[in-house]
């Protein structure tokens, strides 16, 4: 006898990611081409994320263009999103500076003693504490962007950072959505 097929959708690490990308770049840079030169995805991966995100119903297409909506994206990312996807933490690395330790949240706390959050990478300017990156293209897309570099340390803020990191990273979110 045949299992059933799960068709149940679910949304994955590079979904987040091209929202997140979308939120940072806000404009016409909304093609195929476009998104998968800022994020490092290839098109195929931009297509079924968006897909995915269209079906979640935090995207909508508004003339043919990828649109965030922006208060469910909100709820998801400032409430669920950093239980869908867990920060993971390894070993002393060099890398690139991220949560906390990145802006704009280092400039609003005062670093510890202990090791920084950094997302492994070759170009990095930092040794810490790895923290794998929400997609693995994501710290040479940030190298690339800076207003992306932003958006992906403040969602790492939002997971796996103190309360107050948490509730900064929160509010500077709010701040940037509202601003949409």
């Amino acid at each position: 006898m045949r299992r059933p097929v799960n068709r149940q959708p679910a949304l994955k690490p590079q979904d987040l990611y091209l929202l997140l990308a979308l939120a940072a770049a806000p404009g016409d840079n909304r093609t195929y081409p476009d998104l998968a030169a800022l994020t490092g995805l290839s098109m195929s991966e931009v297509h079924g994320a968006l897909k995915r995100a269209e079906q979640a119903r935090l995207l909508a297409f508004m003339n043919k263009q990828p649109s965030i909506i922006t208060p469910s994206f909100k709820e998801f990312l400032l409430h669920g999103a950093r239980y869908a996807f867990p920060a993971a933490r390894g070993a002393m690395v060099g890398g690139v500076p991220t949560a906390y330790a990145a802006p704009p949240l280092d400039k609003l706390i005062v670093p510890s003693s202990d090791p920084p959050p950094v997302w492994p990478h070759e170009e990095g300017s930092a040794r810490g504490i790895a923290l794998l990156p929400l997609y693995p293209s994501a710290p040479a897309a940030a190298l690339r962007n800076p207003a992306l570099y932003e958006s992906l340390a403040l969602f790492d803020a939002l997971r796996m950072g103190s309360a107050r990191e948490r509730n900064l990273a929160a509010q500077l979110f709010e701040e940037r959505l509202s601003a949409r």
